[in-house]
């Protein structure tokens, strides 16, 4: 008889069917001190809220999510934007806040103040985002999904878009955070299996402005939420195997009104002579370590740019920014930027392309 405690998911449906009286469960979900690990907490609410300002403020210990000393640990959670829960169904939500100090000043890691501000400057130019967020499915022994536990499974080039049970590990669990993502009302567009086995991504956008960091926090959350049921781990590391496999990114779309108009081409190319001038301002806002993370990665090879050289060029995936060659062909449209980590914040990200791009900063 085996004495290893487990839960049974068949069990907890019977309760998740309970009325609930008109009640709401609220998970207010938040960024940690470590600018990319998540947090959620629950609190009842006597009816569904609408708008964000429905829900009451609230406040957690700050010195237990690296982001307040013992001494001083009250922190403030800003409910901001209001999503479906898929896990509890029915009327209950998922609240994503930002996080104030005991001042009621942004939190370090509230990358979201800041980025809404500049958002609202810019908002004549409707900025749309659309991030294409990887990820890597790990075993519970922190071993990549599927692979052999003493060896490797076969070199890339089977995997990508692959199609079965010897080319793709985890579908499972990419379809489910799929189907949750769309009942919770995040804006995903896409998903597909990535070049190293069990690596996946999923496409968030397009989205404007706040709303692409908005979207993406709560996607994460989704995805190790069903992670987690199906006892699994989801790593955002840009580089979890060393050698030859890819790393994983966050490529960013980005486009403006006049980008997306005809002749929107000579903006685009505006926009890459202004960002060529501050490759390492980006560099440093595209993962939580100031390009630490992203060092791993931009190596040149394995379809990255070098993260010491600014480069552009049409259909390059080699390159710092990729003009898709469908944009050069139509004269208008979008510009990828490459250079963005797995686990970069979002808000970090859309602010200072924007910053560099709109704001001439």
């Amino acid at each position: 008889m085996s004495l290893t405690a487990a839960t049974n998911k068949q069990v907890l449906e019977k309760y998740l069917d309970l009325e609930q009286d008109g009640r709401v469960m609220a998970e207010y979900l938040w960024i940690d001190g470590t600018g990319e690990g998540i947090r959620s907490k629950c609190r009842t609410l006597q009816s569904v809220p609408k708008d964000p300002s429905e829900c009451p403020i609230w406040n957690f210990d700050g010195s237990s999510t690296y982001q307040a000393e013992g001494s001083n640990s009250d922190m403030y959670l800003y409910p901001c934007a209001i999503f479906k829960d898929p896990f509890r169904r029915g009327n209950n939500r998922l609240v994503l806040c930002d996080v104030y100090k005991y001042n009621k000043k942004p939190a370090d890691t509230n990358q979201r103040f800041s980025c809404k501000q500049v958002m609202d400057k810019a908002k004549d130019e409707k900025p749309w985002f659309g991030i294409e967020q990887e990820y890597t499915i790990l075993d519970c022994d922190g071993h990549p999904f599927g692979w052999p536990k003493n060896g490797f499974p076969g070199p890339q080039g089977p995997y990508y878009c692959g199609v079965g049970a010897n080319r793709v590990y985890g579908r499972d669990i990419v379809e489910a955070h799929y189907k949750a993502c769309l009942y919770a009302g995040v804006d995903i567009c896409g998903c597909n299996a990535e070049v190293m086995p069990a690596q996946w991504e999923f496409q968030v956008g397009p989205s404007e402005g706040i709303n692409m960091g908005d979207h993406l926090w709560v996607a994460r959350y989704i995805l190790h939420r069903v992670a987690e049921d199906f006892g699994v781990i989801v790593t955002l590391d840009p580089k979890p195997m060393e050698g030859d496999w890819n790393g994983a990114g966050a490529h960013t779309n980005y486009s403006t009104k006049t980008m997306r108009e005809k002749d929107g081409i000579k903006a685009i190319e505006d926009a890459i002579e202004r960002l060529s001038h501050h490759h390492v301002r980006h560099i440093k806002a595209y993962d939580p370590r100031e390009g630490k993370d992203n060092e791993r990665r931009l190596t040149g090879l394995h379809e990255t740019s070098s993260i010491h050289d600014f480069s552009a060029g049409i259909a390059n995936r080699g390159a710092s920014i990729r003009i898709p060659r469908q944009v050069a062909e139509d004269g208008y449209g979008y510009l990828e930027d490459r250079r963005p980590s797995s686990n970069c914040d979002p808000y970090a990200v859309t602010e200072v392309i924007v910053r560099t791009t709109l704001l001439n900063e």
